[in-house]
């Protein structure tokens, strides 16, 4: 097999391996749904950037259809609106964090690209920093 084939290979098996893993797609969307909810306001441009990050990603546009991805969405944005809601993202979002690096980089960002909407606040940095811990990653390098 050649480096090239093999490459090929190997990232197959990867996206593979995400296909149907609904652990994964509530930790992404649960991500997204938080930050979006973090100034207690809920945007619609915050809801669109939210949904393109996430059907942009090429993990999750490759696992999910885009039925799927809004659909865990809405349902992470609705339990976003309450504290306990938001405690329960938060679990799927942790359940993560024995994710490959990138992949755990990856749902971080997609919540940093919401939080961009309009420029990243207070509220949105304390949230965005939570996700941080949760996943073992440094937010402020990723931010930066």
């Amino acid at each position: 097999m050649s480096f090239i084939s093999k490459i090929f290979s190997d990232a197959r098996k990867v996206v593979n391996s995400y296909v149907g893993d609904d652990a994964f797609l509530k930790g992404v969307a649960s991500a997204a749904a938080n930050v979006t909810a973090a100034d207690g306001k809920i945007e619609e441009d915050e809801q669109d950037a939210a949904i393109a990050g996430m059907q942009g990603n090429a993990l999750v546009s490759a696992s999910f259809n885009s039925t799927q991805i809004s659909d865990a969405y809405g349902m992470a944005l609705i339990r976003a609106k309450t504290r306990a809601g938001r405690m329960e993202n938060k679990r799927y979002i942790e359940a993560l964090v024995s994710r490959d690096a990138t992949v755990r980089q990856d749902v971080f960002l997609i919540a940093a690209d919401v939080a961009d909407q309009g420029g990243i606040g207070d509220q949105e940095m304390v949230v965005l920093q939570d996700i941080g811990k949760l996943l073992n990653l440094d937010a402020n390098k990723l931010l930066a």
